[in-house]
């Protein structure tokens, strides 16, 4: 009985399918001629993104509607050629089209299974589906999605089509084709993968948002697990290897951005520049743009930025949790707990998280995933007064508050809160102006405003070492001695209101050499300096180092860093005394390419000692590094020895009521500028200095890029010469009188002790000192072995 049952199964089947192939054959002659024609895969344009990479070769970005990398047939691995066709057409290499077994078998599955369970689509079919159907689901689409496959058939090869289908399908994630998925999932190239992850791609083409493994593993795995069985029967894989990808635990991707390397300002800013070039092109032609940056130095100063910025925190109030759950109305799932935490993104590494239960010494919270945490010791650091009973309604943490937390390199976990503040960070060449690093904020996602290229900021004391300079052409050396006494500005020389200016510490400590003065960081000496050389010297001559002179008005208070800077224009004038004069632009693009990889345009940067042009005399340069190495030495910049290095120079530089905090230095290989503030400025509180708030982003930078870099001394140039001097007077003495060395231009070397002249800049003679400055004791660095006596 059974038997004759499936003989009129059977019966039905066949005539079912002479009448639709009566029905296909008279659609043929009604539709075929109106099939579009094939030229979109013959002649194969897709839409690539911009990319944008480092120097050494790691995606920073990239810009357009479809994620997609193309890859030839011949460059696809094995493993995963299987993978897709056990996944989706089994008989790809045997069928002209329409697999006509294939839609027997599914029609068989289907009826036995009481509705559609199973498809019958080739590849081909998917490929005329995508590239020129809608997914609408009428006979008409289907008979034309047929006939188109078998007119694809007979226009392209296997191989052909195979590849065409793997550039195009879409897999979720803006991802567009199996090179472009093995980034997105995993991280890594095609030819890098396992068969265990050949085969979690392979399942994606059926249901990419149904099977994506970042919107539910689960059921990614479980289609994943089919696709291996399928390849194990299909003996694509041996038992051996179908045993191992079945065990084989994947890794995803940490990061669901489109990029291997955290620079999300470096990525906007090219962005920018070629959208200025080519315009709405740049988003669909497959350009390439390989940038100055380094991933070494960029990781560098992603992390010194994100640890000053919570380092800064720290040393000040915790403002309170950003919200309330109130747990006895969940469900207790951890669902539910998720549901709750999903408007809040992750900025910075901070990680939205729910409080379970407090208590003075341990706090345990929940984070997305169900990931509980237990949070003690100094990860409470910020909190201590947030879990007190004296704590205030809005600061305190409790059961249900929602809190930050952050996890540190040693994988402890503490509570932090988000930043106001902002900061910014930017790292060059000194030699070729090449941007090796740069941080334009906290979070580019947070805040999008880039601070290193858009910041007009006030620079404070970091501008003084250009009035020096100008100081030292006009005749002014470091050995010059300086009143550092009290004085009042008329509104005249202002430019507003009279002007009492004070010294950071409110202490006036009379006559002192230039260089002490600079050393540490004298107002009053520089407004001095400024009013000898005249405002309109000054500001003539900084133009010289890439500022303009409207920025900075010529008023006294330009003695101070009054005027206006950014961190861009900072790090391209410092590279000036970094490499002994010479004018380089700082850049980012090093060159363009085209999708085939064709350079169409490539940065000719001007380099110092060759073509870059010569603004600063050497001998200049030269004493002012000298000068600047003591502050990184001995100066307000101290802490900077921790380095162990004597090729360091910079300068601090903090604001009126400590607005903004800066440092920039250098040595020969790599100059860098650190800032920080809020974007609305207000202070940033007592004691938040250049060097106390922007000094150590700047020591942690230089720490890790110039690692295993031998210092490299700077040598003196022609027509700098030594002299000894009276460290209280700043006149030369004879060698064998008690003194110190000092460096001077040639032509401008001081009168000799017994002359009778002076060498006070404003004429008054300055009070004894019966002892050579503190900054001369204790240990000689090479830098200036030969200036002590």
């Amino acid at each position: 009985m059974l038997n004759k049952w499936w003989q009129y199964l059977l019966l039905i089947v066949v005539v079912a399918g002479l009448a639709v192939a009566s029905l296909v054959g008279l659609a043929a002659v009604l539709i075929y001629p109106d099939l579009p024609s094939l030229e979109s895969l013959t002649d194969y344009r897709p839409k690539v993104p911009l990319r944008v990479y480092s120097e050494d070769g790691f995606l920073l970005g990239e810009f357009g509607e479809e994620r997609r990398a193309v890859v030839k047939i011949e460059d696809v691995p094995l493993h995963m050629k299987q993978a897709i066709l056990a996944a989706e057409d089994e008989r790809f290499y045997q069928h002209g089209g329409v697999d006509t077994l294939g839609v027997l078998r599914a029609a068989l599955a289907n009826l036995t299974a009481g509705g559609a369970k199973e498809g019958a689509s080739t590849i081909t079919m998917q490929v005329a589906r995508n590239f020129f159907l809608s997914s609408e689901k009428t006979l008409k689409r289907k008979i034309s999605e047929a006939l188109l496959a078998i007119k694809i058939e007979h226009s392209l090869s296997k191989d052909r089509i195979l590849e065409l289908y793997i550039n195009q399908i879409y897999l979720g994630q803006r991802a567009y084709g199996f090179a472009a998925a093995s980034q997105v999932y995993f991280g890594k190239p095609l030819d890098k993968l396992t068969p265990a992850e050949f085969a979690m791609l392979a399942g994606l083409p059926k249901a990419p948002s149904r099977y994506n493994p970042f919107a539910n593993l689960k059921r990614a795995e479980a289609r994943q697990k089919y696709v291996l069985n399928r390849m194990h029967e299909l003996k694509f894989l041996t038992d051996k290897e179908y045993q191992a990808s079945l065990k084989q635990e994947l890794k995803f991707k940490a990061s669901r951005q489109s990029r291997d390397l955290a620079a999300d300002y470096v990525a906007e800013m090219v962005r920018q520049e070629m959208y200025s070039r080519y315009q709405d092109a740049i988003y669909s032609s497959g350009m390439k743009v390989v940038t100055t940056i380094l991933k070494k130095n960029q990781l560098a100063a992603n992390d010194a930025v994100l640890q000053g910025i919570l380092a800064y925190e720290r040393r000040h109030a915790y403002r309170g949790p950003e919200g309330q759950v109130h747990l006895d109305k969940l469900d207790g799932s951890d669902g539910a707990m998720d549901d709750a935490l999903d408007n809040l993104e992750v900025y910075g590494g901070l990680v939205p998280a729910i409080v379970l239960n407090t208590s003075p010494k341990a706090v345990k919270v929940y984070r997305q995933g169900g990931h509980m945490e237990e949070i003690t010791g100094d990860g409470l650091q910020m909190v201590t007064k947030a879990l007190g009973d004296k704590a205030t309604d809005k600061q305190k943490i409790k059961r249900g508050s929602i809190v930050r937390i952050y996890q540190a390199n040693d994988g402890k976990w503490s509570i932090v809160q988000m930043p106001q503040v902002e900061a910014a960070f930017v790292g060059a060449d000194p030699q070729t102006g090449a941007i090796r690093a740069l941080v334009g904020g906290f979070d580019f996602n947070k805040n999008k405003f880039n601070h290193v290229t858009q910041a007009w900021r006030q620079p404070g004391s970091s501008f003084k070492p250009f009035i020096y300079s100008a100081a030292l052409e006009k005749g002014i050396t470091p050995a010059t001695v300086i009143n550092d006494a009290p004085i009042v500005i008329g509104s005249a020389e202002t430019g507003s209101s009279a002007w009492s200016p004070q010294n950071f510490d409110g202490k006036f400590e009379g006559p002192m050499r230039m260089r002490t003065a600079l050393t540490k960081s004298k107002n009053m000496v520089s407004i001095r300096i400024l009013q000898n050389i005249g405002v309109s010297y000054a500001q003539d001559y900084i133009q010289r180092f890439g500022f303009a002179a409207k920025d900075h008005p010529p008023y006294l208070t330009m003695a101070l860093g009054a005027g206006s800077v950014t961190p861009w224009q900072m790090v391209g004038a410092y590279s000036i005394f970094a490499n002994g004069g010479y004018r380089v632009q700082p850049y980012l693009i090093s060159k363009i390419m085209d999708a085939n990889g064709r350079v169409i345009e490539q940065a000719k940067p001007a380099k110092a000692g060759g073509a870059a042009e010569r603004v600063v005399d050497p001998r200049n340069t030269f004493i002012m590094t000298s000068i600047l190495a003591d502050v990184a030495r001995i100066g307000t910049a101290a802490k900077a020895r921790e380095l162990g290095r004597y090729d360091l120079a910079g300068k601090t530089g903090t604001t009126n009521n400590m607005v903004d905090a800066w440092f920039a230095g250098y040595n020969p290989a790599q100059v860098a500028v650190a800032w920080i503030g809020f974007d609305q400025p207000r202070t940033l509180g007592g004691q938040e200095t250049g060097g106390h708030a922007a000094l150590p982003m700047w020591i942690s930078y230089m720490g890790k890029v110039l690692q295993g870099v031998p210092d490299e001394p700077y040598a003196v140039p022609p027509g700098v010469v030594q002299a000894k001097i009276n460290p209280v007077t700043g006149l030369r003495v004879d060698e064998d009188h008690g003194g110190l060395y000092e460096y001077f231009f040639q032509e401008f070397l001081p009168p000799m002790e017994n002359s009778g002249e002076s060498n006070i800049l404003d004429g008054e003679e300055p009070a004894p000192v019966p002892q050579p400055p503190a900054e001369h004791s204790g240990g000689t660095p090479p830098f200036v072995q030969d200036q002590l006596f």
